[in-house]
């Protein structure tokens, strides 16, 4: 009787492990180099944005008089006094001013801006930069510019002398309330900073709508103009509007820099976050009350952002 060796397969097996180690040698190592990489960041937004706004919930429900340890617990009595206060709501309307014009001039002038610097067939690319350039510039410089040089009040300011031109007076745009001329440096500075951001986010819309919509559109008898951006351009370009609708309410909820920096904390024109600066930086450093109207404003901030959301149907399945 013959006897035959047995086959030994245990080489492919054994590659195979070599293999799977390798594979998880490999995916190890590209763990460690993610957390490398992006631990420092998560670390920074951990101690620097999440611990204060829990901090701030905290302080929130005590009386914190120039210290961020909490003292007194006073429950929600911190969320009331603000609710009552007629400076804070002041505030509120003051905002809601600032939204009524800079929310729909920003959207129509930089809707404005991308359809003509998407048309432009030549240096297309310098007049991006040359609008986009004013956002890359310090909200703090530019309030200052304004402030200094173009609306100062007097007769060598720029926008007096323009005026003195058609032999119009001297206006004091920064301290005259009636008629309350404030509006205008404070609109016109924002509107300059951030056309170009939005600008970019519409151009990046139109270039994502298929130039077959327009053939069509002009096979079926459509008329380049109105009829053609009322009915192809406005509603392809739906989720970027909604977008920009609600970044540009939430960066006017948050404005506080040209309120500072052109009329300080004048009440007559004072946002929530130049109130609520003065409440807890200011000589009294209320920090209770000062946590209690941010989070306040916060929540303000999510309701209406939610509720633009849900009115405009933003982040459906069919944007």
């Amino acid at each position: 009787m013959t006897s035959t060796a047995p086959t030994k397969p245990a080489a492919p097996a054994a590659s195979g492990e070599r293999r799977g180690a390798r594979r998880k040698q490999g995916i190890a190592g590209n763990t460690r180099w993610f957390w490398i990489f992006v631990g420092p960041f998560v670390i920074g937004l951990l101690v620097f944005s999440y611990l204060p706004i829990v901090w701030s919930l905290v302080l929130s429900f005590f009386e914190a008089y120039n210290t961020v340890t909490p003292s007194k617990f006073v429950g929600l009595q911190n969320y009331v006094d603000m609710l009552t206060d007629q400076a804070f709501l002041s505030s509120l309307g003051t905002f809601t001013i600032f939204a009524v014009f800079i929310v729909p001039l920003t959207f129509a002038l930089s809707l404005a801006l991308a359809l003509l610097v998407n048309q432009v067939k030549i240096a297309r690319a310098f007049f991006r930069s040359v609008f986009f350039l004013p956002t890359a510039c310090s909200y703090v410089v530019a309030s200052l510019i304004w402030r200094l040089s173009i609306f100062n009040g007097v007769r060598f300011g720029l926008a007096n002398t323009v005026l003195g031109w058609f032999g119009i007076e001297n206006i004091a745009w920064l301290s005259t309330i009636d008629p309350p001329w404030y509006w205008l440096p404070i609109i016109t500075v924002r509107l300059w900073l951030q056309l170009g951001f939005y600008m970019i986010l519409f151009i990046a819309g139109l270039q994502r709508i298929s130039p077959t919509l327009y053939e069509a559109a002009y096979v079926d008898g459509a008329k380049p103009g109105w009829q053609v951006f009322r009915y192809i351009t406005l509603p392809q370009l739906r989720a970027t509007s909604v977008a920009v609708l609600i970044l540009n309410l939430i960066a006017a909820y948050q404005a506080f820099d040209e309120f500072y920096n052109l009329i300080g904390n004048a009440s007559f024109a004072r946002p929530p976050l130049v109130y609520l600066y003065g409440i807890s930086l200011g000589s009294i450093q209320d920090l209770g009350h000062g946590s209690a109207g941010a989070l306040i404003l916060a929540v303000i901030i999510m309701i209406v952002t939610l509720l633009q959301s849900r009115i405009f149907g933003f982040g459906k399945a069919g944007d």
